[in-house]
């Protein structure tokens, strides 16, 4: 199951961070980016590069958010021990 998610989470985070590098880059001349003011001395494809992660990072960000707000209350509120494995005074003793 926590394969399935990352999956949910990452493909589509992926495919958007190639839809934004598509879109800023296609108005943005990664030669003309400075960084705090000062010209950044990095050659386009380092700038492609990692305004591609960071895109991505954003977007897997976003995804996780969703899926975490798509978990039910009985996904969020379930023990991950099993009920012999509980420790002494687990408020869910007796069951989830």
């Amino acid at each position: 199951m926590l394969q399935q998610r990352l999956m949910w989470i990452l493909w589509p985070a992926f495919l958007m961070a190639g839809v934004l590098e598509v879109l800023v880059f296609a108005m943005v001349d990664p030669q003309d980016v400075h960084w705090f003011g000062a010209p950044l001395e990095w050659s386009r494809q380092a700038i492609y590069t990692i305004a591609f992660f960071v895109f991505w990072a954003i977007a897997v960000v976003s995804s996780s958010l969703t899926t975490l707000l798509a978990m039910s209350p009985f996904e969020v509120n379930r023990c991950p021990l099993p009920q012999t494995a509980r420790p002494d005074g687990c408020p869910k003793q007796d069951g989830c």
